[in-house]
């Protein structure tokens, strides 16, 4: 019997590039951060009858048990019934997409436990820092390794990707990226509707090895005479609903959108530049720049991606000589800023404190040192 296998991935957060980067081959800057899901896989289903599949997470109120049915993962417990939401549903995928390749490839499916703990979330509540990309590299990480499948980092990434998109397309999986390769990176997301088209079509193992043409993930250098950081708005955002609002909406079908890409491109270029060359004031610039744009486009949606907090957490850093703008999704979750070395945060945290916003201890991951199982592209 396999022995059991712990892995863990960092939580992330978007520098700049949010939104334009769902379209395949644009690009963005994601960071990964010292926060963690860890998962645990191992064969001790006992107790739990005709279970294949367990899973106790601390995301969870309870144990969920699973049996497999021609390639899905079915609860024992009718009270489970019904599609898994949240971590839940990204855990079920992440399996099914291994399972699916084991059977593939002709190897065996074996009893699984999935022990699942996160520190991505603050009270309970999730901040915005990726959980769901995070239990999803960690745990196609754990279940490849458990069962001895030793696989590059780059495919440990595309099955996570895969994963999500069987159960939205929406993403871009930059969250992925971030948990995958660690420290700063710049990334392009590839067409996911053309990834789910290749699982229906032509399954895991073909869909793996076919070129994903826009997929480009490039560690960046940290920047230099800059200090990161993060504020919590103290309200959670669901990303997949601000996707699904902004490109169901005439704006995102119109002109306006060619543009906010165009535009969006050019800070991110501008941003990737300044990390190579150690600008500081070229990276600020980038930041504001894409703050502007992202209000420009709410206020030409009216999403709701700047809500009062956000607004104050920003206006706060550029009051105390640093550059600021919501990461992610916005609408709640978290905003980032940058200040310069010679600035204490100390003042900046004392004005999200008293605007009720929570100064949050973050680092950023180191990437590994060395690969023997993968290789950015």
């Amino acid at each position: 019997m396999p022995e059991p296998v712990t892995r863990s991935a960092p939580g992330k957060l978007l520098v700049v590039g949010e939104y334009a980067v769902l379209e395949p081959g644009r690009p963005a800057i994601v960071v990964a951060v010292d926060r963690y899901v860890t998962v645990t896989a191992s064969a001790a289903v006992e107790g739990h009858g005709d279970a294949e599949v367990v899973v106790d997470s601390d995301l969870l109120d309870h144990e969920v048990a699973f049996r497999r049915d021609r390639g899905r993962l079915r609860p024992l417990d009718p009270a489970d019934a019904g599609h898994p939401r949240g971590a839940l549903a990204h855990l079920v995928s992440a399996v099914e997409v291994v399972d699916r390749l084991r059977t593939e490839q002709g190897l065996p499916l074996m009893p699984l436990r999935l022990t699942v703990r996160s520190g991505l979330h603050q009270r309970g509540v999730k901040t915005g820092l990726g959980s769901s990309g995070a239990v999803t590299v960690a745990a196609v990480e754990a279940v490849t390794d458990h069962y001895g499948m030793r696989l590059p980092r780059e495919d440990r990434f595309r099955i996570a990707l895969l994963a999500g998109v069987r159960i939205d397309a929406g993403p871009s999986g930059a969250d992925l990226a971030a948990s995958t390769w660690h420290g700063w990176i710049a990334y392009r997301a590839p067409d996911r509707d053309a990834l789910r088209r290749g699982l229906r079509h032509r399954g895991v193992a073909k869909t793996l090895a076919a070129p994903w043409p826009d997929l480009s993930v490039r560690p960046l250098p940290p920047p230099g005479g800059l200090h990161l950081q993060v504020g919590w708005s103290g309200s959670p955002a669901s990303t997949s609903a601000l996707v699904a609002d902004l490109t169901a909406s005439d704006w995102w079908r119109g002109p306006a959108r060619a543009g906010f890409v165009r535009d969006s491109e050019r800070c991110v270029t501008a941003a990737v530049t300044a990390l190579e060359q150690a600008d500081p004031d070229g990276l600020l610039d980038a930041v504001r720049t894409a703050r502007r744009l992202l209000a420009r486009m709410d206020a030409d949606v009216s999403l709701g991606l700047f809500t009062e907090r956000l607004t104050r957490l920003c206006d706060a850093a550029e009051s105390c000589g640093g550059a600021a703008k919501p990461s992610g999704a916005g609408g709640g979750d978290c905003g980032i800023a940058l200040l310069p070395a010679d600035r204490p945060p100390s003042a900046l945290r004392a004005r999200w404190a008293g605007d009720g916003i929570t100064p949050l201890e973050l680092g950023v991951t180191d990437p590994p040192s060395h690969s023997p199982r993968g290789r950015p592209r």
